[in-house]
């Protein structure tokens, strides 16, 4: 039987102002271990800024995110203006605040955030064509801006939650390792480094969140 693919949409490198490398890595190893192969693509843009990873303080700098990610895909990653959603059997967002700063603006601009162009379309396209999509962590504001009415977990925390819910989702409670289904609109969400983690529990969302998405490709 032909291998399921899944593209997997990065933000850059380092949860503070990129993609989250544990929940990125852990989805890649999620993939593979339940059977599918993966394609790393993340947006041809520069980050919005680049922070100390040790104290938080914003760096000299630009990056870019597409050669940022490609840290993490060991060079292995397009462009997604390349994307075509044809190609793939599902899309997955790993978390980071990356997501919610170089993917979207909802690090800024809460529920009235803006959507990169090519984030936008790609969410679109795979949707409308009937296929899966999952988002760990912060990653699921994308779903709730480009979707709307769409079941989504962030985990516990209300002010997300009530900002998933401005946008025309559904927030549901979540704890470690635990998923949200949406079976109608093909979506599972997992809450990650929302919640106070270990790189274990990490791990176990991310891979309930592979295989649900998988089961929703058949």
């Amino acid at each position: 039987m032909e291998k399921k693919r899944i593209a997997v949409v990065l933000a850059g490198c380092g949860h503070q102002d990129g993609a989250e490398i544990h929940e990125a890595t852990l989805t890649l190893w999620a993939i593979h271990r339940h059977g599918a192969d993966f394609q790393c693509f993340a947006p041809d843009i520069f980050q919005h800024h680049v922070l100390n990873h040790i104290t938080g303080e914003e760096m000299d700098g630009k990056r870019n995110v597409l050669i940022e990610s490609a840290r993490i895909a060991r060079g292995n990653i397009q462009d997604l203006a390349k994307f075509n959603a044809t190609d793939f059997d599902a899309l997955i967002f790993p978390g980071g605040v990356g997501a919610a700063k170089n993917l979207c603006s909802y690090a800024f601009d809460g529920p009235d955030c803006t959507v990169q162009p090519d984030v936008e379309r790609a969410i679109k396209t795979m949707h409308a064509a009937g296929r899966p999509i999952g988002a760990l962590c912060i990653a699921p504001v994308l779903l709730a801006r480009v979707l709307g009415p769409v079941e989504l977990t962030i985990g516990s925390d209300e002010a997300t939650g009530a900002n998933l819910r401005k946008m025309g989702a559904t927030s549901t409670p979540t704890g470690h390792g635990e998923i949200t289904v949406d079976q109608r609109n093909k979506v599972v969400s997992t809450p990650c480094y929302m919640l106070d983690a270990r790189v274990d529990q990490i791990g176990e969302g991310a891979e309930n969140l592979v295989r649900a998405v998988l089961e929703l490709t058949a």
